[in-house]
C-alpha cells in the first residue's frame, strides 16, 4: 500500500510481468479480493487495480481465461474489455509494452553494472520537458544496466545562472523521481581546468586570440586562421595570464584550441576553451575571473568522473567529433556518446533564453505558469508525472526527429487519472437557468454518494436535493417539451414546460420527477446543483498556446 502510494506500476515506470502477477494473485482470490475492494483499507493499492484492469484488460483476460478452474483459485474477477495493443505473447512481449522503443536499444559497449551516465542542465532556467526526456532516458538506461546516474551542474556560464534555478532543478528531477547517485558542479573541477588548458598551451594545442569576436566568427566559416594562431607560446602563456587576472588587456582575449581550420566540420575549426567573464559566479562568487566553455569543460568533467556514457540528443551531432577530439588532446579517457532525438512539440519553445524572455517581460506568472513547458508548469496545469514518463519511454531514445502532439500527453494524463479522480458538479453561471420540479421535494434533504461510481477510494461526498436546480442553459437548449431526461446521481424527470422570452431565449424549465424511469432509455443525462445559498463560485480557465506558429524554427 505504501509504495504504491506515488506508483503507477510496481517496477520502473512501465507495465510489466511483475503488474500481471500481482495482478492475477489478486484477482484469483475472487470475492476475498472484491472484500478487501471495498474495504477502502488500500486505496493505493485499488487505485493501481483499476488502473490497469481499464488499461491492460487484454493480456488481463488471457491469463484469467489460462488459470479459471486452477486449484487453490476462486471465482476470479475479470478485466473489462478494452483494446491494447503490443502487450500480448510471451515475457519480452509484456516487457515491451510501456518502452517498446528504449528496450530494443542497446548502449554500445555497455556491462553490466559498469554504466555510469550523468545528467548535466545548465542552471539558467527550470526543467523543462526537453530536458524531462533526457533525465528520463539517463535513469532508464542507469536501471538496465544497474548503473549509477550523476546529476551534474555546467555552471560555466556567471551571467545566466542562479542558485534559484539550482534549487528549482533539483526539485524538478526529484519530481521526475530521478534516483541520482551524486550531486557534482563543473565548477568543482575548475582549477584542474585551468592546469589543463595551460598544459595545451604549453604543448602548442592552445592559443589566446585577441581576434573581435565577429571577426573571429566569420574566419571560423570562411577557414581562415587567426592571426594569433602563430604566436609562441611564451606570448600563449603572457596572455593567458593577463585572462586570468580579469585585465583590460585579458578582457579582449580568448583561449581557443588549435585544431583544424580546415575541417569540413565547423565545429573543430580552433573552437574557443576560454573567456573571460568579471560577473561572479553563484557557487564560488569572484575567484575567477575566467570560465571554461562547455565544449572545454564537458569533454573533461565526463572523463574525470567516470562517466562511460554520455547522452546528448541529436543537435550536438557535429560537435561530437570535436568532444573526442578534445578529450584526446587532452589525454583523458574516451568516453561513449550516445544521441538521441530532441524533443519538439507543437506551438512550443524548448529553449530556457527564449522561456526567460517570457518571464522577464511578464508575459507569463512565472517558471511555473500552466501555459510554460517547463516541468513545474504541467504539473501545475494537472499533469501527473507518470503519464510525462510514459510518454517520454514511448518514444525511446530514438533517433527519429518528430514534432509531437501535446493531445497525445493529455490522453495519455486522462487514462491515469479518470479511473480515480473525484467527480464533481459545476454549472456555468453565465445563462444558467432553472428547472422547477412540482412534485419534487418541499425541503432540501442531503445525500452521501460516492464521489467516483467505480473507486472507492475517491471518497464520498454530500448532495443535496432541492425543488429548484440548476442547469446549464447549453443542455437546456437540447431539451424538447415532455421529453425525459435523466438527472445525474438522483433519477429520471419529464419537462413539461419549457419557458422563454420575446426573444426566444428559454428563461427556465418546469418539469416533474420520474424516479421509476429507466436511464437506459433516455438520451440526455444532465449534470445539475440544487439552488442553494451554500454553492461555491469557481473561476475555469482555458490555457491556450503561447505562441500561434505550429512549428517554430531554432
Amino acid at each position: 500500500e505504501v509504495y504504491l502510494e506515488k506508483r503507477t506500476f510496481f517496477v520502473s515506470h512501465y507495465f510489466s510481468i511483475a503488474d500481471i502477477a500481482i495482478w492475477s494473485g489478486l484477482a484469483g482470490t475472487g470475492q476475498r479480493w472484491e472484500s478487501i475492494r471495498k474495504s477502502n483499507k488500500y486505496p493505493n493499492l485499488v487505485r493501481w487495480y483499476n488502473s490497469i484492469s481499464a488499461e491492460y484488460s487484454n493480456p488481463l483476460m488471457e491469463v484469467t481465461a489460462l488459470y479459471v478452474g486452477k486449484k487453490g483459485l476462486g471465482k476470479p474477477v475479470a478485466a473489462k474489455s478494452k483494446e491494447v495493443k503490443n502487450v500480448t505473447g510471451d515475457s519480452s512481449d509484456k516487457a515491451k509494452a510501456g518502452s517498446r522503443s528504449s528496450s530494443e536499444i542497446d548502449l554500445p559497449d555497455a556491462e553490466m553494472g559498469k554504466v555510469w551516465l550523468r545528467f548535466a542542465p545548465e542552471p539558467s532556467g527550470f526543467l523543462h520537458i526537453g530536458h524531462a526526456k533526457a533525465a528520463l532516458l539517463n535513469q532508464y538506461f542507469a536501471q538496465r544496466y544497474h548503473g549509477e546516474v550523476i546529476l551534474r551542474f555546467d555552471d560555466t556560464n556567471p551571467t545566466k545562472e542562479s542558485n534559484e534555478f539550482v534549487e528549482n532543478l533539483i526539485k524538478d528531477v526529484e519530481t521526475l523521481g530521478i534516483k541520482y547517485q551524486k550531486i557534482t558542479y563543473t565548477s568543482d573541477y575548475f582549477s584542474k581546468l585551468m592546469a589543463l588548458a595551460e598544459k595545451l598551451i604549453k604543448e602548442g594545442k592552445a592559443y589566446v586570440d585577441d581576434t573581435p569576436r565577429e571577426q573571429m566568427q566569420k574566419e571560423r566559416m570562411d577557414g581562415i586562421e587567426s592571426k594569433c594562431r602563430s604566436n609562441s607560446v611564451e606570448e600563449n602563456l603572457k596572455l593567458w595570464k593577463e585572462m586570468i587576472a580579469g585585465s583590460e588587456r585579458g578582457l579582449q582575449c580568448c583561449l581557443r584550441g588549435k585544431l583544424d581550420m580546415q575541417d569540413p566540420n565547423k565545429s573543430l575549426r580552433d573552437p574557443v576553451y576560454y573567456r573571460c567573464n568579471p560577473v561572479p559566479h553563484h557557487r564560488i562568487g569572484s575567484k575567477y575571473k575566467i570560465y571554461p566553455t562547455y565544449d572545454f569543460a564537458c569533454p573533461f568533467v565526463d572523463a574525470e568522473e567516470g562517466i562511460t556514457h554520455a547522452l546528448r540528443s541529436s543537435e550536438y551531432h557535429d560537435r561530437n567529433a570535436q568532444y573526442h577530439r578534445i578529450q584526446e588532446d587532452m589525454g583523458m579517457r574516451k568516453v561513449h556518446i550516445y544521441e538521441f532525438s530532441r524533443l519538439n512539440m507543437v506551438y512550443t519553445l524548448l529553449s530556457k533564453r527564449k522561456l526567460l524572455w517570457f518571464v522577464q517581460n511578464g508575459k507569463v506568472d512565472g517558471w511555473d505558469d500552466p501555459r510554460f513547458p517547463t516541468v513545474q508548469g504541467i504539473v501545475r496545469r494537472g499533469l501527473k508525472i507518470e503519464a510525462l514518463i510514459q510518454f517520454i519511454l514511448e518514444q525511446g531514445a530514438s533517433k527519429n526527429l518528430n514534432l509531437m502532439e501535446w493531445d497525445k500527453l493529455w490522453t495519455l494524463n486522462k487514462k491515469i487519472i479518470d479511473p480515480v479522480c473525484p467527480r464533481h458538479t459545476a454549472v456555468i453561471e453565465e445563462r444558467r437557468l432553472l428547472l422547477t420540479l412540482t412534485n419534487g421535494p418541499d425541503k432540501p434533504f442531503v445525500r452521501i454518494i460516492p464521489r467516483h461510481k467505480k473507486y472507492d477510494g475517491a471518497g464520498e461526498k454530500a448532495t443535496t436535493y432541492t425543488k429548484r436546480i440548476w442547469l446549464d442553459y447549453a443542455d437546456a437548449e437540447c431539451i424538447s417539451v415532455d421529453e425525459e431526461v435523466t438527472l445525474m446521481d438522483w433519477g429520471n424527470a419529464i419537462v413539461k414546460e419549457i419557458i422563454k422570452d420575446q426573444d426566444g431565449n428559454i428563461t427556465q424549465l418546469v418539469g416533474v420527477l420520474h424516479l421509476e424511469g429507466s436511464v437506459k432509455t433516455t438520451k440526455l443525462k444532465l449534470t445539475w446543483l440544487a439552488e442553494t445559498n451554500e454553492l461555491v463560485n469557481l473561476s475555469l480557465v482555458e490555457f491556450d498556446y503561447l505562441i500561434t506558429k505550429k512549428k517554430v524554427l531554432s
